[in-house]
């Protein structure tokens, strides 16, 4: 085990044993997929609580870690806020991508794990921030790019999100984990053995390792730098013996 996994296995721990013996609840930063990864295959015995996690919304990526004490009685209340950004010219400004704005938020150095996702929108863009930043960024990030842009923080109440999917059906052999790559990302199976095998594949938020991997329905594929996609049903059973599939392919 490599010493970062074991410091970060000791920070869950001790923010388990903190929300414990104290009675309150503990929260982490947002977390990425490998260290969400790690919480899920910590061994039991290193933990004193239950938790749960949560980014901002249903499929966040980045999401922050609850722990949970024995009380009857708690309230969770993850510490972000909801950050939009929008160019204060809009007919001059230009196209920017996920990668612009994350730059320039790690320009003005903050650390990655004070921000959770950051969802690029047709008329404006949402950031998940960590509480005791927002108003840093707010007062800071005017520039993005050749863009002016304004960043405000809104309420959470205020915020509706609705992903745009793209569905996609195709016959498969089995509902192995490489089959269901193969047809999400119009690749052959060979080509993405290298992704799984190199640790780039989680399923609902859990490093898969393994081609064979059985997928089950509802079940959440990330793939690290590809995308993200749900494998929603198995729609009926060919003369073949094949499997006619659908999945939602979030773009």
């Amino acid at each position: 085990m490599q010493k970062e996994e074991q410091l970060i296995q000791k920070r869950f721990s001790e923010l388990s044993n903190i929300a414990f013996h104290r009675n309150i609840v503990t929260y982490t930063d947002f977390l990425n997929l490998n260290e969400l990864n790690i919480l899920h295959t910590l061994p039991k015995d290193l933990l004193f609580t239950k938790y749960q996690s949560f980014g901002g919304y249903d499929l966040a990526e980045r999401q922050m870690v609850a722990f949970l004490p024995d009380a009857l009685y708690y309230e969770v209340n993850y510490p972000y806020q909801v950050c939009k950004i929008s160019a204060l010219n809009a007919k001059y400004s230009e196209t920017l991508t996920h990668r612009d704005y994350l730059g320039a938020i790690l320009n003005l150095g903050i650390d990655r794990s004070r921000i959770g996702d950051i969802l690029v929108m047709e008329n404006e863009t949402v950031l998940f921030v960590q509480s005791s930043m927002v108003d840093f960024i707010c007062s800071e990030l005017t520039r993005i790019r050749h863009t002016t842009v304004l960043a405000a923080a809104i309420p959470a109440t205020d915020f509706h999100y609705v992903p745009k999917i793209e569905e996609i059906t195709g016959t498969v052999a089995s509902v192995r984990l490489d089959s269901l790559l193969s047809l999400a990302f119009s690749s052959s199976r060979s080509k993405l053995v290298g992704l799984i095998e190199g640790g780039k594949v989680f399923v609902n938020g859990r490093l898969i390792t393994t081609n064979s991997y059985q997928m089950k329905e509802n079940d959440i594929v990330s793939v690290r730098g590809m995308g993200k996609f749900q494998y929603v049903t198995t729609l009926s059973t060919t003369k073949k013996n094949r499997a006619l599939i659908q999945l939602h392919k979030y773009i």
